[in-house]
């Protein structure tokens, strides 16, 4: 995933690789891109997770996406837009070689997860479930 993490704005003229929240907000939006990659072998871009207490939503921009929620896969064209609720199973991916812009609609503890996450300098499971644990959330391992 592209950055943005650690913004922290009301406005923003362009979101592209930044966050639009604030310290008060109870949502964060992120514009973020894949590249794409074979669409034979699917590129996950993060692992099968459940977040018990904030729901997730993505909305494509550009590209294709597909969210995997419980047992059921969603793919998504550009204007495409998928609601992952709290205590679901999900994971998701750019089924394409071509680059997938969208927006990823989270909370602040999910954006918090992320970047604990993409704090970490060589993440095994046991690290990975423990970060997913802090943050009101389980791994459940990558597809």
């Amino acid at each position: 995933m592209a950055g943005g993490e650690d913004a922290e704005q009301l406005f923003a003229v362009s979101l592209s690789g930044s966050a639009l929240g604030c310290a008060g907000a109870s949502l964060v939006v992120a514009e973020w891109t894949d590249p794409g990659g074979d669409p034979r072998s699917p590129r996950f871009i993060a692992p099968l997770h459940i977040h018990h207490e904030d729901d997730e939503a993505w909305y494509v921009l550009t590209g294709e996406l597909v969210v995997r929620s419980d047992d059921r896969d969603h793919r998504l064209g550009a204007g495409g837009a998928v609601l992952v609720p709290r205590g679901v199973a999900h994971t998701y991916w750019n089924p394409t070689a071509a680059p997938s812009t969208y927006l990823l609609v989270m909370t602040r503890r999910i954006q918090a997860l992320i970047g604990a996450l993409h704090a970490l300098e060589q993440p095994d499971e046991s690290t990975v479930a423990a970060v997913f644990e802090e943050h009101a959330g389980s791994y459940l391992g990558w597809p």
